[in-house]
């Protein structure tokens, strides 16, 4: 499967992809230089397809390009970051 293009929509504080069987998204709030993942939701039928998974690495490439620190509230969030050290970075205490 290829990476599916994925959207921000800033004014809903979202990451979005539609999919065949809707759309999947990754919700976030902003505070100052801190964002805070709330919910990564994908389709059950779409479920082990990488969009999870795509939808994070928008998130995380977005906070650190904006030099924010991350906090994943989301379970599905915080257990890609333990996956993927090179964000781990982006978890310092601001």
């Amino acid at each position: 499967m290829t990476s599916p293009a994925i959207t921000h929509d800033a004014n809903r504080s979202r990451f979005t992809t539609d999919t065949e069987f809707g759309e999947a998204a990754l919700e976030y709030m902003r505070d100052g230089e801190r964002i805070v993942f709330t919910h990564t939701g994908v389709p059950p039928e779409m479920e082990g397809q990488g969009i999870g998974a795509a939808l994070a690495k928008a998130g995380l490439d977005y906070a650190r390009d904006e030099g924010l620190v991350i906090r994943p509230m989301c379970p599905f969030v915080a257990t890609y970051v333990e996956r993927h050290p090179e964000y781990q970075a982006l978890l310092g205490a601001r």
